[in-house]
């Protein structure tokens, strides 16, 4: 019977264990050399954690003389580390579109991988350290930004007071009340050109009920895929009897239902099954739901629109 992990070790110690235990799994060895590069401990205290591992799960790794490395066996179960595709993936995403060096993450050969390259937004780091200090601090600012509604022609000074951040698959947005249109809405980080002032927050994120309302979609494989076609989509999206409930916030439906290409309101009925695997099995409550974010109501008191309390705006 392999041992049991204890809590009575350090940080530090069972993040090595975890990090072996990593190694074995998913590229089948280690040696000591990769726990000093990685963690900057000495080969003493290496060879120290390698030891501690085996008498802790000796049915999971074996020393191979030869290669001169500790092997992953046959009967390797996981005692420290809960085997993630999701984490590894997206650490090996994160490798292939250089936002990590391999030497960051605990892969030590990832694969060759390659990525749909999508054009970059950029995203000023003053303006997100700016928002970013609002949200924790639960301030109103003063942005200058540039909406593509009509009646934007250019950029606009504006105060919003932020809460949140979501991320649509393609781009970061603040979630934030607007003071000018006197409700919450999305503002997307890459049209930030300008933070000048800040106040205290005037209102709170409770009162964003579309952000705080969660809402769930129902999926199901396309009904003109064939029954072996079907039960492979199902595996692929983890259904239990073809059909996946996916909650979300109410305030990120709109660009779930966009990026999934799902058509709510049968706008392209013709797409076939070829080009849209899943489809909506609850439609008629998504497209109310839809409704009910778009038609969020505005807060209407005046104190919210002009608050007493933020400075004059500044003449640049």
């Amino acid at each position: 019977m392999q041992g049991q992990a204890t809590t009575e070790r350090s940080w530090g110690v069972e993040q090595r264990l975890e990090f072996i235990e990593f190694r074995l799994f998913w590229e089948g060895g280690i040696n000591r050399s990769d726990i000093t590069t990685f963690f900057g401990v000495s080969v003493p205290q290496a060879s120290k954690d390698l030891s501690q591992y085996q008498v802790l799960a000796p049915l999971n790794i074996s020393y191979d003389k030869r290669e001169k490395r500790y092997l992953k066996t046959e009967r390797f179960a996981p005692l420290f580390l809960k085997p993630d595709s999701d984490r590894y993936l997206s650490t090996l995403r994160s490798i292939a579109d250089k936002t990590l060096l391999a030497s960051e993450t605990w892969i030590a050969y990832p694969p060759a991988a390659g990525l749909v390259p999508l054009p970059h937004r950029h995203v000023d780091p003053e303006m997100l350290r700016l928002t970013l200090d609002a949200v924790r601090g639960r301030k109103s600012i003063e942005i200058r930004y540039q909406s593509l509604s009509e009646k934007h022609l250019g950029p606009t000074w504006r105060w919003i007071s932020p809460h949140a951040f979501a991320f649509d698959l393609h781009r970061w947005h603040v979630r934030a009340f607007c003071h000018i249109d006197r409700t919450f809405k999305d503002f997307l980080l890459a049209r930030f050109s300008g933070i000048r002032d800040s106040a205290s927050a005037m209102i709170g994120p409770d009162r964003d009920s579309v952000w705080n309302e969660i809402f769930t979609v129902i999926l199901r494989p396309h009904p003109k895929l064939n029954e072996n076609q079907r039960r492979a989509i199902a595996q692929d999206y983890c259904m239990e009897k073809e059909k996946l409930a996916v909650p979300m916030r109410l305030a990120l439906l709109y660009y779930f239902v966009r990026r999934l290409d799902l058509d709510p309101y049968d706008e392209m009925p013709n797409k076939s099954e070829k080009e849209r695997h899943v489809v909506l099995d609850n439609k008629d409550e998504v497209k109310a739901a839809l409704e009910r974010a778009n038609s969020a109501p505005t807060i209407a008191s005046e104190i919210l629109l002009t608050p007493p309390s933020f400075p004059q705006p500044k003449l640049r």
